[in-house]
């Protein structure tokens, strides 16, 4: 009986020898700890195989001892390098973030949660459609008349794991005295009132979550926005910051003011937050690719020089490097984490956004995972920047994830049906870029809400793979 006992055990520790394999991958040479932990690793499964035990799953019980020790094996590698605090860039290109101290090299060595398919799901959303009074209407199709609901039944599944559902009592939790700050354009304010929604939700009182009104600052005509939630003594603010460095003007030849794009300047407003932020979520991307910043003629400023022509991507590097070199001098990264979430597809077809470009009709995501939508030449740069920080910067890579999601943007809905008329496919502008509220944002909040977990210490590093 013992015998067989010992099989089922060998048998169903077949499962978890990922789980070992991580313990060497924490660091990259075998030290004393980690030859202790594998030593204890078998002992325990030379115990379990001899010793009496309820008639509990053995894949479950060598998982849970493999668990502890991966979680003790992280913290042993993390206090030896004084970087717990450290995240970790999770996307296909595995970017290698230096580790502050030691100046070493780490990858992530659980999955990709930015890799995988948009599944089937009659899970209610985190929020029901026309709930949350915070959702702008621009982002609520449901409010505008949007008919069908299809694109709220999907959920996003890496491959080779799973991730938590989204829990937004932990998730307050998790951020309880804290202050999360987006700072970027209005796709990340997409994903901010997804969160404040989200959060809202879990409430049993909605009135213990109030706006921030900043008194002593011109932070509202800066474009500052903020809530409060009373209870958790908390805020999620966001910062409008569409390029991350400042726009100015300058006078041209004739003394009239000019526009221009400073890309040695980080942005002003930027400065004023970022002392008491706790996390700082960055995104910049979609008006780089408007027709001035595009051209790059008579628009992008270095000191007092304004290029008469510079070519997009060498402008966008420059301002990059700008708000890189700001992160790592200002940010203190052993008390605020930093994330930068990535290109949002858009899906326009038969022309751009001022050109006829449409996306009306569409009820279902690609299903074909083999298709790309190209991956966008910005990101490519971010990743090189971020490579090269000495702030660990954990990349929310979301441009595969909204790849298939041509169903999920306001379309024709961006706006109220009076004013779409009875013909709304024609002379209007559609809404191609940003998502309905609630849909696909949510999705971006739940893999925030999965990496702050296992960064918090809330979960094991591994655990992503073997949670539902």
């Amino acid at each position: 009986k013992t015998e067989t006992r010992t099989k089922k055990i060998v048998r169903d520790v077949t499962f978890t020898m990922a789980d070992l394999k991580n313990l060497f991958l924490i660091t990259k040479h075998p030290t004393t700890t980690q030859i202790l932990i594998t030593s204890l690793f078998f002992i325990s499964l030379f115990l379990l195989s001899s010793s009496p035990l309820p008639d509990f799953s053995h894949s479950l019980i060598v998982s849970s001892f493999t668990s502890r020790l991966l979680t003790a094996a992280n913290f042993f590698s993390s206090s030896s390098a004084s970087d717990s605090n450290t995240l970790y860039s999770v996307s296909p290109s595995s970017i290698r973030v230096n580790n502050e101290s030691k100046k070493m090299d780490k990858e992530l060595t659980s999955c990709d949660i930015f890799d995988g398919a948009w599944v089937s799901d009659d899970s209610d959303p985190v929020y029901l459609p026309g709930y949350c009074p915070y959702v702008e209407d621009k982002f609520n199709c449901f409010k505008n008349g949007r008919p069908d609901s299809g694109f709220l039944r999907h959920r996003w599944q890496p491959h080779g794991c799973s991730v938590p559902r989204f829990d937004g009592e932990k998730m307050l939790e998790i951020l309880r005295g804290k202050r999360l700050v987006f700072v970027g354009d209005s796709l990340n304010r997409n994903m901010w009132e997804s969160l404040v929604c989200s959060l809202r939700s879990t409430l049993e009182d909605k009135n213990r979550v109030s706006r921030v009104f900043v008194k002593q600052s011109n932070l509202h005509n800066e474009g500052f926005y903020g809530f409060r939630f009373k209870d958790f003594e908390c805020s999620i603010d966001f910062i409008k910051s569409p390029f991350l460095v400042q726009e100015s003007e300058v006078l041209d030849a004739y003394g009239k003011r000019k526009e221009t794009l400073r890309l040695d300047v980080i942005q002003e407003s930027i400065t004023k937050i970022y002392r008491n932020a706790d996390i700082v979520v960055f995104n910049t991307g979609h008006w780089w690719t408007h027709q001035k910043t595009n051209e790059g003629k008579d628009y992008f400023q270095e000191g007092d020089r304004v290029y008469e022509k510079l070519e997009v991507k060498e402008a966008y590097t420059k301002a990059l490097r700008t708000w890189a070199d700001w992160v790592d001098s200002s940010i203190n990264s052993t008390r605020t984490r930093v994330f930068f979430v990535g290109y949002s597809s858009s899906h326009f077809r038969k022309g751009a956004w001022n050109a006829g470009g449409q996306c009306d009709g569409e009820t279902r995501p690609i299903e074909n995972e083999t298709y790309t939508g190209g991956y966008p030449w910005m990101m490519k740069v971010v990743e090189s920047v971020i490579s090269d920080m000495k702030t660990p910067v954990f990349y929310m890579n979301i441009t595969k994830m909204t790849w298939y999601r041509t169903d999920g943007h306001p379309s024709v809905y961006r706006q109220p049906v009076d004013a779409r008329g009875s013909s709304p496919a024609s002379g209007m502008f559609q809404d191609c870029s940003h998502w309905c509220l609630p849909g696909v944002p949510d999705s971006w909040n739940q893999l925030l809400y999965a990496t702050l977990l296992v960064s918090s210490g809330s979960l094991p590093y591994r655990s992503l793979g073997t949670l539902l």
